[in-house]
């Protein structure tokens, strides 16, 4: 008891106090001394963290029912010196050799500490990271909810698309330290300037998107234009420098009429395009027929030719692979001295699956059309496409036959992660192609994961649970924490790009790739690095002890068609090809 990192109080059957042990002590600004056959009440008030109403006594509570009482959320102690700790408890009664209660024991926990980071972490996944703002998916949650409202109450609302005209230039010219400073400072300013019923979410890069409730289009308009105004008045200043900032806005019409949310905000957004297309610095309202955003919705053609391309069977899929690095072992050569030289773990390679669109410009890289598919949420769609071909293209392997296959990684965006009907389709299509799930790793985003994380670490234990591995992509790029790794249970991580690309000339490059290897080998990760382009980056990343390696120095993309025949005639005649 004494040395116990919990609480503990004991009580008499009338539940009055006759010990507390050291960390209960200092929890509760008591000594044993001093509390000794004070009501438990007195020494031990507690409240709901919300409400701050006084929770009843849980002794009370174990000696009346003569059973386990517990309580892990929402409760607060009070200590003696007005100091308040976040805690779980449990109180127990104790029982005589005939049954009878003789008293009971309270053990309680600190976890203020946890629950402040449990408090981040929901913060986090519905604000953005740098403004404070909503997310566009807690913002989207929103405005669902309004439209909902507005169906079977009526009324009329506002929509507003915002975008800084000249982000790009002090960006570019001041650095990446100065954007972020200026978007934290706009997200300020129109967040003070918002009425009672608005609300504001930064979806991405310099735009922001504003919900003004209860609000007609021409005093949308208003608004709109005062808040363009406060933005042109604005004065940015970085180190000795000032600049003088515009704004584009977009203002649309939200009634029962809209037919979704995405509707609403793609008005939007087109409406804001249209006001930077007419000269920037300005505002437009969209209206029924008008021929801007008419014009504007023509040259909009991503999401019909995305559509079309999966109906048309239009996409391909390539893929690349990802090679095990050599480690440094010490063979004997004469008594006394040791040489080290490397070798080559037996690993499998893996490989991981690329997406491309056919057309008749030929073979169009996801990085054209893989934005606006974000933007205009086709990736779900798409990511059962994927999925879809990738189990219809290994289905037949003879996987017995090819040791030198690890497997192949599938990545899935973020959004899917938020599709109810998403998780059940793969693991059905798994089920029905009779690839081993051992064979296959699905690669999520670390911002991804963490903004999601609730239907992030349910997606990988169902997985799991069937035998499939995961990665966790971009590793360092997003909210940048080990703290939710040992609790996610990947298998692999793989280190973003920016770290890697300059190991062999940045010494702080290096610094964050050996940490974030470390880390994921002390609890069991192996790491895949990513972007290894020349032999130099190559040799820094084996040098580091990285298990894996990806990019042009290993393997460039190729067809996964002509990379499944490959490996087969590989297998059938392999001393020809050794």
């Amino acid at each position: 008891l004494q040395s116990m990192g919990d609480g503990v109080i004991s009580t008499d059957g009338t539940g009055r106090v006759e010990f507390l042990n050291p960390v209960a002590e200092r929890l509760t600004g008591w000594t044993t001394e001093d509390a000794r056959d004070r009501r438990l009440s007195e020494i031990f008030p507690i409240v709901h963290d919300a409400t701050r109403e006084p929770v009843h006594n849980p002794v009370t509570r174990a000696l009346a029912g003569r059973e386990v009482v517990t309580a892990g959320t929402d409760i607060v102690l009070t200590g003696r010196h007005s100091d308040e700790h976040a805690i779980e408890l449990s109180a127990t009664p104790i029982r005589g050799p005939q049954g009878n209660i003789l008293g009971a024991v309270l053990v309680f926990r600190d976890v203020t500490e946890m629950r402040a980071l449990g408090r981040e972490i929901a913060h986090q996944a519905t604000h953005d990271t740098l403004t404070g703002l909503f997310n566009r998916r807690e913002f989207e949650k929103h405005l669902q909810q309004v439209l909902d409202r507005t169906r079977t109450e009526g009324g009329e609302h506002a929509l507003c698309h915002l975008d800084l005209d000249l982000f790009r230039t002090i960006n570019d010219s001041c650095g990446n330290a100065a954007g972020d400073e200026l978007l934290r400072q706009m997200g300020q300013l129109i967040k003070s300037r918002l009425p009672p019923r608005g609300s504001v979410a930064r979806p991405a890069g310099d735009e922001f998107i504003l919900l003004l409730e209860d609000c007609s289009l021409d005093r949308a308009g208003v608004f709109a234009e005062e808040l363009r105004a406060a933005i042109r008045d604005f004065r940015f200043m970085w180190e000795d420098r000032s600049f003088t900032l515009a704004a584009s806005i977009g203002v649309v019409r939200v009634t029962a009429e809209n037919d979704s949310v995405y509707d609403a905000l793609q008005a939007a957004n087109v409406a804001c395009r249209v006001a930077k297309d007419e000269g920037r610095n300005r505002v437009h309202l969209y209206q029924r027929n008008d021929l801007s955003i008419l014009r504007r919705q023509r040259e909009i053609g991503w999401v019909q030719r995305l559509n079309e391309a999966a109906r048309e069977d239009r996409f391909t899929l390539y893929c690349q692979a990802v090679r095990p690095l050599g480690r440094k072992k010490k063979r004997p050569t004469t008594p006394g001295r040791e040489e080290v030289e490397p070798r080559r773990e037996r690993r499998p390679s893996h490989y991981e699956i690329l997406l491309r669109l056919v057309d008749e410009r030929g073979v169009i890289a996801p990085t054209v059309f893989l934005p606006a598919a974000e933007r205009y949420h086709l990736m779900p769609m798409i990511d059962r496409w994927v999925v879809h071909e990738t189990l219809t293209r290994l289905r037949g392997l003879d996987w017995d036959t090819l040791p030198g296959l690890g497997g192949f990684n599938i990545n899935l965006s973020g959004q899917s992660l938020y599709d109810p009907e998403f998780l059940p389709f793969v693991v059905e299509r798994i089920r029905d192609s009779g690839v081993p799930p051992a064979r296959l790793c699905f690669e999520i985003t670390e911002t991804a994961a963490v903004t999601n994380l609730a239907s992030a670490m349910r997606l990988i234990a169902v997985l799991k649970k069937t035998g499939c591995r995961f990665a966790l992509d971009d590793f360092g790029s997003g909210l940048s924490s080990f703290a939710y790794l040992k609790n996610m249970r990947v298998d692999y991580l793989k280190i973003d790009g920016i770290f890697v690309r300059n190991l062999p000339d940045d010494a702080s490059d290096v610094a964050m790739v050996n940490s974030i290897n470390q880390v994921a080998h002390a609890i069991g990760i192996e790491t895949i690095a990513e972007y290894v382009e020349t032999d130099a980056i190559l040799e820094s990343v084996t040098s580091l002890g990285v298990d894996y390696a990806q990019g042009y120095a290993l393997a460039v993309p190729r067809p996964l068609v002509q990379v499944l025949k490959d490996v087969q005639e590989l297998h059938r005649y392999p001393k020809s090809r050794r």
